[in-house]
């Protein structure tokens, strides 16, 4: 019973630092118009959003196998820390330059947050419990993408844009103690080492590529591109590499891999053109167009949680494939029907969502499964990496399809967008071959050695 109470603090202070990291970017959205009133830097605009998601994608496997070598405990607060050290800048930021670095410090630990929250969950609880833990922090995250710019023009309306920022600290804190004092890191006899050099080049060329898909820089891609090589030529001479490639090669762990990364190009790629296709294709206002995204957003929550309760039985390979199937549905209905009124498409794009929370949580928990606890970091965070980094190059691979029809709008876009949905289907369609060669039937329980939960003698006091 202590136990089962100590893991219930433990969640409560995961839940918080997740949903203070996961709702930055939709509450920033809503105050960036009175932040650029006060700090000038028009031109900037999309910089401090671009920044802290780049960040936050980048550094994620860094802080995921800084966890698996020093401690869950130790990252977790350390990225939290960074996080809010970042807020706190850039609360107190006095010209957009400022903002964009805060907000990159603050991306920065975001990564962490997001890496390590998964992993202890994947580490503290077995298969069945897990499945509904995370479907549980998809909602979360789906819930944080409805009520962020709420909360955002609320506190704009009512104190300063300022405070958007200042209000993570005193959460931030209460997430830190809620861990810090109830989760203990189990004791190590060797003293490990970070691979700093494998970290460096993985950032630098994951960070070029992702920033240059979505500025269309052939420059900056090429840079990326050459790190990334150098990245892997370098890791296969290390005996202790950032990325374990014999884990990564495990049928089901690179085939989540390899899902996540086709299935965030679909995904994101496409819901970065949604509101733009609503406004200025389809003469609708701006909220009007922002609300066709919130469809997506609910079908994912929805598709998580009945994914996590079905997993246990049913297993992956079911789950993906009818996740995959789903989002081609989506897609392909898009395709057909780009003329329909906006709620139909809206309807549409719940089954796109709904498909990807089905793929997308029968993948991770899955592999967390199939991983060796030592590693279960690095391969959690690499599934999310794998995720956010599809969804850069969808994103610059849809720009580049609708071409001319951005700057021109109206009918020009509304000629070219069925592109766009098309493609997704398409990429879809890789996600659904990739789901079709999942283990069959249920995921093989106690894979992997589940130490039992280590608390601090002080977590009996909270």
């Amino acid at each position: 019973m202590a136990q089962v109470e100590t893991r219930a603090w433990i969640l409560l202070g995961l839940v918080l630092g997740l949903f203070l990291a996961a709702i930055e970017t939709t509450v920033v959205a809503t105050a960036m118009p009175r932040v650029i009133a006060d700090l000038g830097g028009e031109h900037l605009y999309s910089l401090p959003f671009a920044f802290y998601l780049l960040l936050a994608t980048v550094s994620g496997p860094v802080w995921g196998r800084a966890s698996d070598l020093f401690g869950r405990r130790r990252l977790y607060l350390a990225s939290s820390v960074v996080f809010l050290l970042g807020s706190g800048l850039s609360g107190a930021s006095h010209s957009m330059a400022f903002l964009i670095g805060a907000r990159m410090v603050q991306g920065l630990g975001a990564g962490g947050l997001l890496a390590v929250t998964f992993t202890l969950v994947g580490e503290l609880y077995s298969l069945q419990e897990r499945s509904r833990i995370q479907g549980f922090l998809s909602g979360v995250w789906g819930v944080s993408g409805l009520v962020g710019p709420i909360v955002g023009g609320l506190i704009v309306d009512h104190t300063s844009w300022r405070w958007v920022f200042y209000l993570n600290i005193p959460f931030g804190l209460a997430a830190m103690a809620l861990v810090g004092r109830t989760y203990a890191d189990l004791p190590r006899a060797v003293r490990p080492s970070l691979p700093v050099f494998s970290a460096v080049l993985f950032a630098l060329g994951a960070g070029l590529f992702v920033y240059a898909m979505q500025i269309h820089g052939p420059a900056l891609l090429a840079a990326g591109i050459v790190a990334l090589v150098g990245f892997g030529a370098f890791e296969r001479r290390r005996s202790s590499p950032l990325i374990p490639l014999d884990t990564v090669r495990h049928p089901l762990i690179g085939r989540a891999f390899i899902g996540n990364l086709v299935a965030g190009m679909a995904f994101f790629g496409c819901a970065t053109f949604v509101p733009l296709f609503g406004q200025a294709a389809r003469g609708g206002t701006a909220t009007e167009a922002g609300i066709l995204l919130a469809p997506m957003s609910v079908g994912w929550t929805v598709g998580s949680i009945l994914s996590a309760r079905a997993l246990p039985y049913r297993g992956p390979r079911s789950l993906s494939v009818a996740g995959a199937v789903g989002m081609i549905v989506g897609f392909g209905l898009w395709t057909v029907f780009v003329g329909a009124r906006l709620w139909v498409l809206g309807a549409l794009l719940f089954v796109t969502g709904f498909g990807m929370g089905m793929l997308m949580l029968a993948l991770i928990v899955s592999a967390q499964e199939e991983s060796p606890r030592e590693e279960l970091g690095i391969v959690t965070s690499l599934i999310q990496f794998a995720r956010n980094f599809g969804g850069a190059i969808g994103a610059g691979l849809m720009g580049a399809l609708l071409g001319p029809s951005l700057v021109l709008g109206g009918h020009a876009l509304y000629d070219a967008f069925w592109r766009v949905p098309l493609v997704a289907g398409v990429l879809a369609v890789g996600a659904l071959l990739t789901a079709v060669g999942l283990p069959t039937g249920s995921v093989s329980r106690g894979s992997r050695s589940i130490k039992p939960l280590s608390v601090h003698p002080e977590s009996d006091r909270l």
